[in-house]
Order: structure tokens, then C-alpha cells, then sequence
């Protein structure tokens, strides 16, 4: 879950440090938190798969099933870079915020069933998204990458480069509301982008919603990261007793009716990784 400033970075550090709100990570997973960490070697090894880092963060109850559809359907199908990143990404004091590989899997998809070749990234992280959309698009897509992190992304850099990617990627230094209203500004931005994918600070989701629907070509689609907050949005407020991770519960709460109500966009809630919220744009 990659954060562009915002008070939410905190809150996510805390369901990782707290002891009190430990109970937000499904408890038949928490195991995984004891467990020896990975062989953090450079080279990418199937030692990455068994990290905490994912399967913490899944929805599914079962470990067993969650870990089914990782060894089954999305490990063996992921590029070795990716594999790289998520090896990196693990030695991050915040590693639990990079992108699911279930997750990325799924937008791999979709931007292949758009023939997607112009996207816009908010919130980069360590760059498994980013990496996964780079090597997806065609050599001549481009990719507008937002973040004001840019230690977290330089940590995921040398892979990108490596891929031979890095020319597709125009990393934006910055918080990204100033950055998509410089884009409206030139008429030419408007409706030039395939996809969108939004993995940043939750209180400002809305803000982005209204930029990227002008910015986002009519049966485009933006991708919401984390819309179901560790399963916190079905809870009685007063059981999420830290106010960090109540304020995303509320933010979340407000962005999920908003976009279920919004006749410009058509929706699916997915629920792989912390769930993502897929919309399409309607006109």
C-alpha cells in the first residue's frame, strides 16, 4: 500500500507495530510475523513467496487457500523482476505496503484487455506496480509515476532499469494533486489516458477521482487500492480504537458510497489484496 503523504502512512506502521491493533491482520496469519524472514539474496528465488509481507494482507480467512492461489495461479506466471522488487521490498521498514502479486496479477490483465499504452500511477512505493505496468504496455506506452517518496522508489530503481523499462516511466518527485492539475491544464491530457491506478494517502481519493475522470479516456478505467482497510469498514467504529485507522475507515467509508452512487463510472470491488475498486468510465 504505497502512501502519498497524508497521516494514513502512519496508521499503516501502526497495525504493523501496535500490539493493540494486531487484530486488523487476520489472525490465522499472523504467524507468518515470528516466522525466520526470507534468504534476502539478490538473486530472485521462490524463498520471496512464503514472505509475510503478502500474505498478511490478503482477505481470505484461510492461509492455506490464500496460499493456493499465490503457488498455483500467480508465482509461477510473475516475471523474475517482480519476484526482485518484492525481495527489496521486504527489507523496507514499511514493506507491508507494497502491492499484492494476486493484486498485480489482476491489473496486468486489465491493462492488456485495454490495450492500455498511456497510464497514470499515484503512489509508487518500492515500484511493484509500477514495474508490473511497465513491463505490460507496449515499448512506446508511457507511464506518469507520482510520488514524493522518492528513497522508496530509488530502493526498486536498479530492477526497473535492468528491465530495460525505465524510458516508458516519467517519475513525478512530487504530491499528486499539484501534478494531475498541471496535466488538466493542456487540453491534449484530457481523456489521453488508457488506466489510472491509485495506491496513496486514502483522504484524498476523492480529490483524485474528479481529476482522473477528466483525465482518463471514456471506457478507460481507475483502480482503487485498499477500499476494504483490513476489513475495519464492517466493524462497529468504537472496535477500531486507534484514530489513525478510523480516519481511513471513515475516508473509505464516505469514497466507497460516493463511487457506488457515481453514474459517470460503472464498478466492481474486488477482493484481492486489501480489495480494489475497479472503475470504468462511462462518458
Amino acid at each position: 500500500m504505497a502512501c502519498v503523504g497524508g497521516p494514513n502512512f502512519a496508521a499503516l506502521k501502526a497495525v504493523s507495530e501496535r500490539p493493540s491493533l494486531r487484530w486488523i491482520l487476520q489472525p490465522k496469519k499472523l504467524a507468518f510475523q515470528s516466522r525466520t524472514r526470507m534468504n534476502l539474496q539478490s538473486k530472485a528465488s521462490d524463498e520471496v513467496e512464503g514472505s509475510p509481507m503478502w500474505e498478511d494482507k490478503g482477505l481470505l480467512q484461510s492461509e492455506e487457500l490464500y496460499n493456493y492461489v499465490l503457488e498455483t495461479s500467480v508465482y509461477p506466471r510473475e516475471p523474475t523482476p517482480l519476484k526482485e522488487i518484492r525481495a527489496i521490498t521486504e527489507i523496507h521498514p514499511e514493506f507491508y505496503m507494497g502491492t499484492t502479486p494476486d493484486s498485480g496479477q489482476l491489473i496486468a490483465m486489465l491493462l492488456n484487455l485495454l490495450n492500455a499504452k498511456n497510464t497514470i500511477e499515484i503512489g509508487i512505493f518500492t515500484g511493484y506496480s509500477l514495474l508490473l505496468t511497465a513491463l505490460t504496455i507496449p515499448d512506446d506506452g508511457k507511464i506518469i509515476a507520482i510520488d514524493p517518496d522518492r528513497q522508496s522508489y530509488e530502493m526498486g530503481l536498479p530492477v526497473i532499469q535492468k528491465s530495460g523499462v525505465g524510458h516508458k516511466i516519467d517519475f513525478k518527485n512530487s504530491p499528486a494533486l499539484p501534478v494531475l492539475d498541471e496535466l488538466l491544464k493542456d487540453e491534449k491530457n484530457k481523456g489521453g489516458f488508457d488506466f489510472a491506478f491509485v495506491d496513496a494517502d486514502k483522504t484524498n481519493y476523492g480529490n483524485y477521482h474528479e481529476r482522473l475522470l477528466q483525465l482518463v479516456k471514456v471506457g478507460g478505467l481507475i483502480v482503487y487500492d485498499n477500499t476494504l482497510w483490513y476489513g475495519t469498514l464492517v466493524m462497529p467504529e468504537e472496535r477500531v480504537v486507534d484514530e489513525l485507522m478510523r480516519q481511513g475507515r471513515s475516508y473509505l467509508l464516505e469514497l466507497n458510497r460516493f463511487l457506488a452512487a457515481d453514474n459517470r463510472i460503472e464498478i466492481s470491488q474486488v477482493t484481492v489484496g486489501d480489495g480494489l475498486t475497479i472503475c470504468r468510465r462511462l462518458f
